[in-house]
């Protein structure tokens, strides 16, 4: 009766705003599994810190998008985080 491609028996009330606990998850395994890769290369001493910052974006495979990847994923890690909570906020769930 309706335009949808399957009818699923789903409630009405459930909306585009619902995506973002799967995004979250999403998120989280995307955030560790690129951590690990990051920290294979990284060394948090003092004198070498930089130099294994430049290692990873110019001598490993594909370092430079592992670490954007990283850096963008937070990001978008808390947008999810805040739009998860506002919708709960909203509907009183």
């Amino acid at each position: 009766a309706n335009d949808a491609l399957v009818d699923l028996p789903a409630p009405s009330n459930i909306s585009v705003w619902w995506n973002f606990g799967s995004l979250l998850g999403l998120c989280l395994a995307t955030q560790i599994l690129t951590g690990l890769f990051l920290a294979m290369h990284y060394t948090s001493d003092i004198s070498t810190a930089f130099s294994s910052v430049c290692h990873i974006c110019r001598d490993v495979s594909y370092g430079w998008l592992i670490r954007n990847i990283h850096a963008n994923g937070a990001s978008f890690f808390f947008i999810c985080i805040y739009m998860h909570i506002a919708r709960g906020l909203y509907y009183g769930s």
